[in-house]
């Protein structure tokens, strides 16, 4: 069985060009025979590949993208589902081949088997915990009946502790209000002082421009009349 897998050669996309070398280069590194089909140079393999892909796995416009793989004439996926198979280390699974030998890919049908035992196990599983449940609730309803009186009591101390803490609480909180509210009285009275400082200073200043002002006047004054009297 030979895969094949429809590439284009020319593309110009760069994420399509990226997408076709890891399917090539992971296919190379697990040494699985392969086959790169040009769909850029030839429309025979366009075509046959647009045929082949099932109609659900094509995207909406219904043309498929490259990478697309086949097992001989069986579709195996795009680079999306090829993706996710490296991922969960079953790209034998998902390229129809058996694993080889040292393989880590468990084979398709003991995984199956394997689903199945442990299907069965569970259901023996829950058949004894079925009958071990019958004693167990007697003995759960007496543990139930002393844990609810045991929450009663520890649930009304709860509750003082609860009330004595919300009261200490209320108490700082006051305090802390009340030390707050005193701060910025403090801190008003500091501004208004500043205030009626810088105020009495400002008029200070002004009346004794004013006083200058007046006194070169009256000089000027006395210089005119002592000119006019010349």
């Amino acid at each position: 069985m030979v895969i094949k897998v429809f590439l284009a050669s020319s593309s110009g996309s760069t994420a399509i060009k990226k997408k076709q070398q890891d399917v090539v280069g992971f296919l190379e590194a697990l040494k699985v025979e392969y086959a790169q089909l040009d769909i850029a140079c030839n429309e025979e393999n366009r075509m046959w590949m647009r045929q082949n892909v099932p109609q659900e796995k094509k995207p909406a416009n219904g043309i498929p993208l490259p990478p697309q793989i086949f097992n001989e004439e069986s579709y195996c996926g795009d680079y999306d589902t090829f993706f996710d198979a490296k991922e969960d280390n079953s790209v034998y699974a998902f390229l129809g081949l058996p694993p080889p030998p040292g393989s880590k890919e468990v084979p398709v049908e003991e995984r199956n088997g394997d689903a199945h035992g442990e299907e069965e196990q569970a259901a023996e599983e829950e058949e004894e915990e079925e009958g071990e449940g019958g004693e167990e609730e007697e003995v759960a309803e007496g543990e139930t009946a002393e844990d609810d009186a045991l929450e009663g009591e520890t649930a009304g101390d709860a509750a003082e502790e609860a009330v004595e803490e919300t009261d200490e609480v209320t108490e700082d909180t006051q305090a802390h209000a009340d030390e707050e509210e005193q701060e910025e009285a403090d801190e008003d009275r500091e501004e208004e002082d500043l205030q009626s400082e810088e105020e009495e200073e400002l008029r200070q200043l002004e009346e004794e421009e004013e006083a200058e002002v007046q006194e070169e006047e009256e000089d000027d004054e006395e210089e005119t009349q002592g000119e006019e009297a010349e």
